[in-house]
């Protein structure tokens, strides 16, 4: 892990805000999360779409009806595939430059990110980190489909290029984010993670799982960066916090007593200096968004960071290893609560770092 970042319970986001304009964007994450900032995804935009939005350079990609999918049938397929091995082993013996390449994110699905740049451009200010973030290998290869519509996931072959491409996509925003002197974060959304263990991903091992995370986490840290992951609702949270993963995004609001469920591994987890995201700003409904305060939820915080301390965590390390996140993304929100999330969580922030710096 970069030993020059300090979590101390800066504020940062998830990816996606209910909004249709990227500048608009970037001003409430410069406004509410100056210290880390991050490019954001815009939902209302089909093509930012968490999965859609990292689709483009997939071997056999088709679109018909705006629906996107893998055509294994098509006669140029293995055509297609062989190209895409050629392409990143080039990349990765360094006969090709990354910049030139399909691993690059593609401005019309990812906008966000060359507005992140734009503003970076003209600032005067270095963050404390710069956030950027991949849909997660598992999420992206069971949300995936080919032409049967079977999830990729399944498919062996397809799943290894799709993992390679997520890999290095994330590796090439590290690439581009690290040219501002500052750490790096590339977080991994895997809201499917919660659907681990169930009847749903019931032919889905720990060791597949595994595999998909440490190749992106790999390349992340190949390019010096942090690897992040957040997962929405519950999981088997031994699953990430035994993995090489250096943040872990938790909902800290609704599901904080069943990551509590795991006392050896969130021990381990911190003690090697790793960081917890917490997500203490509720983002499920509008209702909790409407009731909670700064000040009710800094309460919440405080009484579970106490919890976290039983395990043998000082006070002072939970502060100094610690995020402040909303919940979730708040991109299905409507704007005035998402509004809202984004001065809760630096509220909240503000008043940790006040109290503990």
């Amino acid at each position: 892990m970069q030993s020059k970042f300090q979590a101390n319970c800066h504020p940062m986001l998830l990816g996606s805000l209910p909004l249709e304009d990227h500048s608009t964007a970037a001003d409430l994450v410069f406004e509410h999360t100056p210290a880390i900032p991050s490019w954001v995804q815009l939902p209302v935009r089909r093509q930012e779409l968490m999965v859609p939005q990292f689709m483009p350079g997939l071997p056999g990609l088709k679109t018909e009806e705006y629906k996107m999918f893998i055509d294994t049938s098509a006669s140029d397929y293995d055509d297609q595939l062989l190209v895409f091995y050629e392409e990143y082993m080039a990349v990765m013996e360094g006969t090709a430059n990354l910049n030139q390449t399909r691993f690059v994110l593609d401005d019309a699905t990812a906008t966000g990110f060359g507005t992140l740049l734009e503003r970076l451009n003209k600032s005067h200010r270095t963050p404390v980190a710069l956030k950027g973030q991949v849909t997660g290998p598992v999420t992206f290869c069971t949300g995936v489909q080919d032409e049967n519509k079977n999830a990729i996931f399944y498919n062996d072959q397809l799943r290894d290029a799709a993992v390679k491409l997520l890999a290095l996509k994330a590796a090439w925003q590290a690439r581009m984010l690290s040219a501002y002197a500052c750490p790096v974060i590339i977080f991994c959304d895997e809201p499917a993670l919660a659907g681990y263990a169930t009847s749903e991903f019931i032919s889905i091992s720990r060791d597949d799982i595994m595999a998909c995370l440490d190749e992106v986490i790999s390349a992340i840290h190949s390019e010096g960066g942090l690897a992040g992951v957040h997962v929405c609702a519950n999981t088997d949270w031994s699953l990430v916090l035994e993995s090489a993963m250096d943040i872990v995004n938790f909902d800290a609001y609704s599901y904080f007593d069943r990551f509590i469920l795991y006392p050896d591994q969130i021990k381990n987890f911190v003690d090697s200096g790793k960081i917890l995201a917490w997500g203490i700003v509720p983002t499920g409904n509008v209702e909790d968004i409407e009731k909670e305060s700064g000040e009710s939820l800094l309460g919440q915080w405080i009484d579970k960071a106490r919890v976290i301390e039983e395990l043998g965590i000082a006070r002072s390390t939970i502060f100094a290893q610690s995020l402040i996140t909303p919940s979730c993304g708040a991109g299905s929100l409507p704007l005035e609560p998402a509004n809202k999330v984004l001065r809760l969580t630096r509220e909240i922030s503000d008043q940790l770092r006040l109290t503990y710096a």
